[in-house]
């Protein structure tokens, strides 16, 4: 099978089903995946021949979201209180730099829980392994492919990062393994956490040890940190800019649904102005130029006839479709409130909530493919959101009322690296209650 550079975009409601629906013997999103991220020598090989940690974030992680929501909470609470202390004055912070350092504490008090969620080196070291595999990709990608296994090896963020990681996680691990050969997997007080869950799921040999694990450890917060970081960024830029009434919107319905349900699951699954909210910035600022990546394995023929030879990649051109004005009436305006009119019009249900992948959403991906984080990943940063606003008043620096300038790196956009926001401490704006009001549960 020859291998081709190029990508091929498609367009059209059903030429991207047909690529939902397609058997991954034709289409392969791992394979184009590990074409893209250079898997082998950015996370390691184990990570691509056995992906045993996907089913554990697509199923044991994603049914502990409602059973560990009180620790997120906390972990949010006293994240944000530590790197964004609420003060009468506003104080300008790096946006996404701060926003890294709370959604990674946040994330890994899920993951693994304390005290090594609240530990600097640790929270730095997951922060930076995700630029430095990036980076490393880049490179190799640039390459032929047979100087990739020298390049890749000269450039590789993995040994370094691992050795780094062993005071981290390697004691940790290597006791609850201890653990579970002692108690037969089972005993009193078996941690609720991500190494449990991938040590209950594991499949034994080569796969059960220190190391392994901690790659996949590793691979996950890589995941789970960027994506969330980057659009809680990005929603705290359009928060910033927004007139009040649609700040107020916000709050008052958090504070309403807070009252009835309690800080938990529950009441983040009732925030449709907020989930509204996020989507929309997700949909507008937060999509790269090609989304649905495959690789084309053999000879695929779409259903209107167009065939694909084996050897090159397809995807859809994500950040266009999301901003065509025949999906989107004035696709190219922000409106905060566009799902939440959409649901509204159309009835109750998911449809149009944020985790949930349509042929005009593809945020997180489509099919079967789509991603198996997105709940977690949607269940936090609604949480953290929800905090923000009722915590603060943002801003932009000099009371800008425009977006600082994405950065693009390749296919890939971002927010801006070095734009600050402002943080003072919410003024009453006559809403009933107040954070500090509210029952955490």
């Amino acid at each position: 099978m020859p291998d081709q550079k190029w990508i091929v975009m498609v367009t059209g409601e059903d030429m991207i089903d047909d690529i939902r629906k397609a058997p991954d013997e034709y289409l392969e999103f791992l394979e184009a995946f590990n074409e893209f991220m250079q898997t082998d020598y950015t996370m390691g090989k184990p990570i691509r021949i056995n992906l045993y940690h996907f089913d554990v974030v697509k199923t044991t992680l994603t049914r502990n979201i409602s059973a560990r929501f009180s620790d997120v909470r906390d972990e949010i609470v006293t994240a944000c209180a530590q790197e964004i202390p609420a003060t009468k004055d506003w104080v300008s912070y790096p946006a996404l730099s701060t926003a890294l350092k709370v959604v990674c504490r946040t994330t890994n008090r899920f993951l693994v829980g304390l005290p090594l969620c609240r530990v600097p080196d640790y929270v730095n070291l997951n922060i930076e392994f995700a630029g430095d595999v990036f980076k490393a990709a880049g490179i190799i990608t640039l390459f032929p492919d047979f100087l990739q296994p020298i390049v890749g090896t000269m450039v590789s963020p993995l040994e370094k990062t691992l050795r780094r990681a062993m005071g981290h996680l390697g004691p940790i691990i290597q006791d609850r393994m201890n653990d579970y050969d002692q108690y037969d997997g089972d005993w009193p007080d078996k941690p609720n956490d991500l190494i449990t869950w991938l040590l209950d799921e594991n499949p034994q040999g080569e796969y059960r040890t220190v190391r392994d694990l901690m790659m996949r450890v590793l691979e996950i917060n890589l995941a789970a940190i960027h994506p969330t970081s980057m659009l809680y960024t990005n929603s705290l830029f359009q928060l910033a800019i927004q007139p009040p009434e649609v700040v107020a919107a916000l709050r008052g319905e958090i504070e309403s649904v807070v009252k009835q349900y309690g800080w938990t699951k529950v009441a983040v699954g009732h925030l449709h102005l907020l989930d509204s909210f996020m989507k929309e910035v997700s949909r507008l600022m937060g999509t790269n130029a090609s989304v649905i990546d495959r690789k084309v394995l053999k000879d695929f023929t779409f259903s209107d006839g167009t065939t694909v030879p084996a050897g090159y990649r397809i995807a859809v051109p994500g950040y266009a479709l999301h901003r065509d004005k025949v999906r989107y009436q004035d696709a190219s305006k922000f409106k905060p409130f566009r799902f939440a009119d959409m649901r509204s019009k159309d009835g109750e249900g998911i449809k149009h909530h944020m985790f949930t992948p349509s042929p005009d959403f593809l945020s997180f991906g489509t099919g079967k493919h789509a991603c198996p984080g997105r709940f977690f990943s949607v269940n936090s940063i609604k949480s953290l959101f929800a905090h923000t606003l009722l915590t603060y008043d943002v801003k932009l620096e000099s009371d800008k009322k425009e977006i600082p300038e994405p950065v693009w790196f390749g296919r890939d956009t971002g927010p801006n690296r070095t734009a600050k926001i402002l943080f003072r401490k919410r003024k009453f704006d006559g809403l009933v209650g107040s954070d500090s009001e509210m029952t955490v549960s």
